[in-house]
């Protein structure tokens, strides 16, 4: 059943990340560029991993989604959750998707985000277009 195993790795897994952000609407500019950042470090970490691609954002109602996928949601997930616990926002969670979007019956697994320890991404005050970390 060489042709089952064929389309089972053609299945395309998804992880769904969604964060609230200080408004009703797009957020505030401030966090659309620290959002830019981390869409920019994502699609590097998963490029270099060869895990999946990056697919983009939705704003709206006060929170932005990031979405990518690949074929092992859990692999996709491996590499980008360092990245994604670094985004200040909360509350946040992640929803990993094991099979299609077309598929009613794909299994689907949240993971609530905790707060950002460290040093979580920040707009440089420096300028725009400059991701850091806050040192404090």
């Amino acid at each position: 059943m060489a042709g089952t195993d064929e389309a089972e790795d053609d299945v395309e897994h998804a992880v769904i990340a969604h964060y609230r952000l200080a408004d009703d609407g797009l957020g505030e500019p401030g966090q659309r560029e620290v959002v830019r950042q981390a869409q920019s470090l994502l699609a590097e970490a998963i490029e270099q991993a060869d895990v999946g691609e990056l697919d983009g954002n939705e704003y709206g109602g006060g929170e932005v989604v990031l979405y990518a996928y690949g074929p092992d949601a859990d692999a996709l997930f491996a590499v980008m959750a360092p990245i994604l616990n670094d985004l200040p926002f909360r509350p946040a969670h992640v929803v990993l998707r094991y099979g299609s979007v077309d598929d009613p019956s794909a299994a689907e697994h949240r993971v609530d985000l905790p707060l950002p320890f460290g040093r979580p991404l920040r707009c440089d005050p420096a300028g725009p277009g400059r991701s850091t970390h806050d040192a404090s």
